[in-house]
């Protein structure tokens, strides 16, 4: 067998044809793994009828849905490159990736036609998309477009000849630079298949398993699922977007197993009734990572019987890069875990040298799963990837037993609803407003989102917050934008120019507003 992400959806659908492939939560639809090989077959075959060949970029605007899935292991089946799109941004960023990646071919959901209509009006100076594929009601697509529906519909089943393996380029993901420009990490259909394996060896999944879907699968944390859980044989339970009622709902009425949520995402969870309404009992376990999962929330879990795994990765990793276990979490607060089984993971000083046991340190990532490459940049590549390890810019200390504790971020990131958020991109934004001189962003604690980012600026003329936040608005995804705005006089720096956030951190400890 090939090394192709295609080819294992082929594979479980003809190890286990009848095996439940794909529900959708909201929608009630159900798929086997031969229906759902069937349909991503025809989507194969209608893209290479419509030009689509090997080493062509294919972006997704779209919500959680079959067709993305079926998508997905389409493109990947044709030697064809994905590139999922996180559909919070705004037509501004969305332009920036889709000229960034190359796309030329764009699948898009209903929900976002006039976002593709803006993108579509920028012309060739905006993206290189000259497929407009439009899934969803016809009524809702432009002229520009073709029906996804109808292109499917006229396909065949048969399988495509299948084009890329090992080392060629499965997808791109785009994640905030430090610098505020987004860049695309590269990931293979080789590091993609070691994540699988990795996961797998390390996490108890099991064949028949019953797995909630509620990050969106533009996020490494649903997109590696998906791939290990056709791999193993899981049953994917796809909810369209997160909805914490409708979570618990799904866990009773699909017998589910195995999920994975963020912490904000479990801290909503508590916060509905339904938490006490029903029988949860054939939920063995969640992983939940992407922030710190505090040990309090852990606890709270264990007793409701739901064991909570904490685990650390990264889009650079395609996910995985430490799990622990519940019982470890206890005896270890605050500890990340242990390497996954087919990764290693260190603890470095600035030399490069392995830190002694509580000292701090970068937390290092070696594995035949870590990307192949930041897209079109070699710098940025090389000075992350250096002699086979990935450099997390993540500060922690490692303990004598192997158990990493994630200390803080060297590049400032702030985590907002397991959703990364770079200060650098609010920055660049805010330097534009007319009446500031100086500004910076921190983030600050948040009892709904973990952290939140707040603005600390400087004003050239008078100016109110709102106005402020105002501004920002429409230039970021909504998840970006700051909660406030705090005014001082000067923005703290070394000698070198870098803003010291420690100390604005400590001027503005929060909580931030809510």
């Amino acid at each position: 067998m090939r090394n192709n992400v295609g080819m294992i959806l082929s594979k479980r659908a003809h190890l286990s044809p009848e095996l439940e492939g794909y529900v959708g939560v909201e929608t009630g639809r159900r798929f086997s793994y031969a229906e759902l090989n069937e349909r991503s077959n025809r989507v194969a075959n209608a893209l290479r009828e419509l030009g689509v060949k090997k080493g062509d970029r294919v972006a997704f605007l779209l919500m959680n849905s079959v067709e993305f899935f079926e998508s997905f292991f389409a493109v990947a089946k044709i030697g064809a490159i994905n590139v999922p799109l996180n559909w919070r941004l705004v037509p501004d960023e969305l332009a920036f990736i889709l000229k960034d990646s190359g796309a030329t071919a764009l699948l898009y959901g209903e929900e976002f036609a006039d976002a593709v209509l803006d993108l579509h009006g920028r012309g060739a100076e905006g993206t290189d998309i000259s497929k407009w594929i439009h899934v969803g009601e016809d009524e809702a697509r432009g002229e520009f477009s073709k029906s996804y529906s109808e292109l499917t519909d006229a396909a065949s089943t048969d399988e495509p000849e299948i084009e890329g393996e090992d080392e060629d380029e499965l997808y791109i993901m785009y994640t905030s630079g430090t610098t505020g420009l987004p860049k695309g990490a590269v990931h293979t259909h080789e590091t993609a298949i070691w994540a699988c394996h990795t996961m797998v060896a390390t996490a108890d999944m099991r064949y028949r398993d019953r797995y909630i879907v509620a990050l969106p699968m533009f996020h490494v944390g649903a997109l590696t699922p998906l791939t290990g859980n056709v791999h193993r044989g899981v049953t994917n339970c796809v909810m369209r977007a997160f909805d914490p009622a409708l979570t618990w709902k799904t866990i009773e009425s699909e017998r589910v197993t195995v999920m994975l949520a963020v912490p904000a995402m479990l801290n909503f969870m508590l916060q509905v009734p339904e938490q006490n309404r029903g029988d949860y009992s054939t939920l063995r376990w969640c992983m939940s990572g992407a922030a710190p999962v505090p040990v309090s929330l852990i606890e709270t879990y264990a007793k409701l019987g739901i064991e909570i795994h904490q685990v650390y990765g990264l889009t650079e990793s395609c996910g995985p890069a430490c799990l622990i276990s519940p019982e470890q979490a206890i005896a270890k607060a605050g500890s990340t875990g242990k390497a996954f089984f087919h990764t290693s993971v260190r603890v470095v000083n600035d030399q490069g040298e392995d830190c002694e046991p509580g000292e701090m340190g970068e937390v290092i990532i070696a594995g035949k799963h870590i990307m192949k490459e930041y897209w079109n940049r070699p710098a940025e590549t090389a000075d992350t990837i250096r002699d086979g390890w990935l450099y997390s810019g993540d500060l922690a200390s490692i303990d004598k037993e192997g158990f990493v504790y994630i200390q803080d971020r060297i590049k400032d990131m702030i985590i907002s609803g397991g959703e990364n958020v770079y200060p650098a991109e609010i920055e660049n934004v805010l330097l534009q407003h007319p009446k500031l001189a100086d500004a910076a962003v921190i983030g600050q604690p948040s009892a709904r989102w973990g952290e939140s980012p707040v603005a600390v600026v400087v004003r050239s003329e008078e100016v109110e917050p709102a106005a402020i936040l105002e501004y920002c608005s429409g230039k970021l995804a909504r998840f970006k934008l700051p909660k406030t705005v705090e005014f001082v006089d000067e923005i703290p720096r070394n000698p070198s120019g870098k803003i010291l956030k420690r100390l604005l951190r400590e001027q503005f400890p929060g909580p931030a507003p809510e």
